[in-house]
Order: structure tokens, then C-alpha cells, then sequence
């Protein structure tokens, strides 16, 4: 009997998203929970598993259609010969050479490029060996990606995972045993592979304009759903309010406690410091921790503290969220952070993990400036700004003393928090920074 896939919730607040990759064909065999769809939403890859068992009658979508949810992805026949149930990953036990198979009772072949083998293998599985069959490969969207661009396919990569998932370095160490194999084996005719260099403008087509030649670039999807938001944030009456913290002494906290950290396989940064700071200034001032509700003129104030990190990535501006800041500490924060940047930069973040957020920061200080503007990150009501602190000579007690400052900017939702509030919470998070035996991180 037939029956319908349709695209399933996306998550809070996500509408509408891109077809990035589709994973079966018609007449492929689908299980429950088999990823059979990859999907971009503003922020995020995903992949989406298959509710139905069958075979697939038909495809009503394309890659690179948008669609929402509740789209129509395939037509199921759920009654189709040679479907099972088995869960992923299970591997199905061989057929005994002692015990022949009549042809009769041999089980329809799955479409499939290759048959699947019916002898047990000839020398005893481990975890790095992966028999070709009909049990779908199991990687992350981000894998598949790799494998498409080193043109390596996922069934011919051996996987390290006992669970038979296929990891990034799976991958790697299977192209880098190939290229070894084809430098030692000259009579290998098959060319060596090679990691594909990222174009660069001048590898681009080019037309022209009225002036001279251009390249013509589309905007990826992260590209666009960051302007898209911009867009939205740009609409609120937004103020930005400036300040410096003299991070002398915390600095040397931090320096002191950097090696205690890393041996606890964390990386600990004034950012983090920030972060914990940043929670505790929410609490004493809620209106930061708020947003607006224009259609029926409420603020609403959120009692969780959820706060977005800016990451810069090679696909644009993702913003991860660390949940509940004020219940963790330094040094949760510090191993936490840094996970959750790589996995933005790997494109491995959740779409739970790009929601949520009650307050935004977005630090430059690893690249450089004096200061900078945020935008308000809608439906937030404010953003913290931090630049690249320096030595600057500071007045005390008589003499100009050399002292390590930090510049802060605060961009703000003027319609909810007026210029005085600005200033005292900005103020009393420089207070915090300046003091920082007050930080409780043990």
C-alpha cells in the first residue's frame, strides 16, 4: 500500500528550509530511521530520517527546492517485496556454507548497484572492516559532504566506530591508504586522489558589466538567511553604547588558571570569563534577558539564561547558544565553548543548538579593532561587543601605569531599555571584569 513521507517539524521557528542532498532513488528499499534526506535551514544541515518502511515508488522533490514542513518528499510502498524491519545498523546474518540455500528460498535481491554476498566472510569481521549489503551507510551530512568533494564512496571506507558510522578521519585515512597505494604500486592506473582546492575568484566564470569584468557569485543558504535576519533586526530602533574594563588583574587570573583548564581538556579565554559574568548581570538587570511583544505591546522576560556566541565560519556568521550560563562553570563553560565553535565550523551543529538564545556576544578580539557596532540579534532585545583589548596608560595613584583594556559595546532595543539602564549594566559588567576574585568558577 502506498504511502506518504512528509517533511517533518524542523524545530521551533524554522519554516521553511533547502533540499541540500537527497540520499535514495526510486525504487530503493527504506527503513525507519534510515536517513533518507539532507536539508539546510537558515543555520544548520540536517538530515532527516525516514518514519516508513518500503520501497521508494516516487520522488516529489528536487535538490536545491525549498520546502516546509509537511511537504510531500516520496510515495512509500509499504507492502513491497523484501522489506523488512530490521533496525539500522544491524547486519544480517550470513547464510552457512553447511547449510545450502535452495533457490527458491533465496530472498529477492534489493535494488542495489551491487548484489549483496550471501557467504560469510572469509576472515573474521572487526570494527575496521564494513561488508557492502543493503543496511544503509551510516555518516553525518558533513561526512557525505567530504566523501562527494574527495569523489570517494562511503561504501568503499572501512569505519573505525563499532556501530559501523563513518567518521571524517574515516575517510581521510581511507584517501590518504589509497594515494599511498597508488605512489607505491606503479602500475596502479587509477590516479591518485586529491583534497580539491577552494576556488577562488579568479577560477570563477566572469561576464561583464557596464565598467568591466565581474564574477557573479549566488549566495549560499546561510548567506541569505543572515541577510534575511539582518533585514528583520535592522527594523528595531537600536542604540549602541560604549565602555572599557581594565582587565589587568583578570588577565592574570586567567593566565594562572590556563593550565589547570587545558589539562581538564578546556580553553580558557576572557570570553569565558565574559560569559559567566554576562548571566549574572542579566539577572540583576531583566530587561536585557527580554523580548518584545509589539502585537500586544508586553515585554517578556525569560528566567533562563541562554546566551548565542557569534562564530565566523568559512560559510558565514553562525551563532551556537550555551544553555543555562549561570548554572555552569568556568570551566564547563571552557570546554564547552570551544566544542560547540568547532562543530559551527565543521557545520555539526543541531538546530537545538542554534536556538534559544536570550542575549548574543560577538567577539572580535582575536582579529583586532578598537571597537564596533553589533546588531541586535531580533527577537533579543540587546548584544555585547567585545574588541581586541591592548596596554594603555591609566592614571593611578600619581603615574600613568600600563594597564590591559578591554573595549565593550552594547547595542541595545531602545524601545525596552533606555541610555541610563545601558550604562549601569555595561558598567557593572566592567566592574565584574575588573574584579575577578568575585568570579565563583571552581
Amino acid at each position: 500500500m502506498a504511502k506518504e513521507f512528509r517533511l517533518p517539524s524542523l524545530g521551533e521557528n524554522v519554516t521553511e528550509a533547502t533540499i541540500g542532498k537527497i540520499l535514495v532513488k526510486i525504487g530503493d528499499t527504506i527503513r525507519k530511521g534510515q536517513a533518507v534526506l539532507e536539508v539546510e535551514t537558515d543555520k544548520a544541515l540536517a538530515e532527516i530520517p525516514s518514519s516508513l518502511d518500503g520501497k521508494v515508488l516516487e520522488i516529489h522533490v528536487k535538490e536545491g527546492q525549498k520546502v516546509k514542513p509537511g511537504t510531500l518528499i516520496f510515495t512509500v510502498d509499504e507492502k513491497a517485496e523484501g522489506t523488512t524491519s530490521s533496525p539500522i545498523g544491524a547486519v544480517p546474518t550470513p547464510i552457512q556454507e553447511k547449510s545450502p540455500v535452495k533457490e527458491k528460498e533465496v530472498v529477492p535481491p534489493v535494488t542495489l548497484e551491487k548484489p549483496v554476498s550471501l557467504r560469510p566472510p572469509s576472515t573474521p569481521a572487526t570494527s575496521l572492516q564494513k561488508a557492502k549489503s543493503d543496511i544503509p551507510v551510516l555518516a553525518s551530512p558533513s561526512v557525505r559532504r567530504l566523501a562527494r568533494e574527495l569523489g570517494i564512496s562511503l561504501e568503499d571506507v572501512p569505519s573505525s566506530d563499532p556501530s559501523g558510522k563513518i567518521s571524517a578521519e574515516d575517510i581521510l585515512a581511507y584517501q590518504k591508504r589509497k594515494t599511498e597505494e597508488t605512489i607505491i604500486n606503479t602500475s596502479e592506473t587509477t590516479p591518485p586522489i586529491s583534497i580539491p582546492e577552494f576556488a577562488t575568484a579568479e577560477d570563477q566564470p566572469s561576464t561583464t558589466d557596464s565598467w568591466g569584468p565581474v564574477i557573479v557569485e549566488p549566495m549560499n543558504t546561510i548567506r541569505k538567511k543572515t541577510a534575511e535576519q539582518m533585514m528583520r533586526s535592522w527594523s528595531i530602533p537600536q542604540v549602541t553604547h560604549f565602555d572599557k574594563a581594565n582587565i589587568t588583574q583578570l588577565e592574570e587570573l586567567r593566565e594562572a588558571w590556563t593550565k589547570k583548564i587545558q589539562s581538564s581538556g578546556g580553553r580558557l579565554s576572557v570570553l569565558i570569563f565574559t560569559l559567566k559574568i554576562v548571566a549574572e548581570a542579566l539577572k540583576k538587570f531583566p530587561k536585557f534577558n527580554s523580548s518584545i511583544d509589539t502585537e500586544n505591546e508586553q515585554i517578556i522576560y525569560k528566567k533562563y539564561y541562554n546566551i548565542g556566541v557569534a562564530v565566523d565560519t568559512d560559510n558565514g556568521l553562525l551563532v551556537p547558544v550555551i544553555r543555562n550560563v549561570d548554572k555552569k562553570t568556568i570551566k564547563e563553560l571552557s570546554i564547552e565553548l570551544p566544542q560547540l565553535a568547532e562543530k559551527a565550523r565543521q557545520r555539526k551543529l543541531t538546530l537545538e543548538e542554534l536556538q534559544g538564545a536570550t542575549f548574543t556576544i560577538s567577539n572580535l578580539g582575536g582579529l583586532g579593532g578598537v571597537g564596533f557596532t553589533p546588531i541586535v540579534n531580533a527577537p533579543q532585545v540587546a548584544i555585547l561587543g567585545m574588541s581586541r583589548s591592548s596596554m594603555e596608560p591609566v592614571y593611578q595613584h600619581g603615574n600613568f601605569i600600563p594597564q590591559l583594556i578591554l573595549p565593550l559595546s552594547l547595542s541595545y532595543d531602545h524601545r525596552v531599555i533606555d541610555g541610563a539602564e545601558s550604562a549601569r549594566f555595561v558598567r557593572w559588567i566592567c566592574n565584574a571584569l575588573e574584579n575577578p576574585w568575585n568570579i565563583f568558577f571552581e
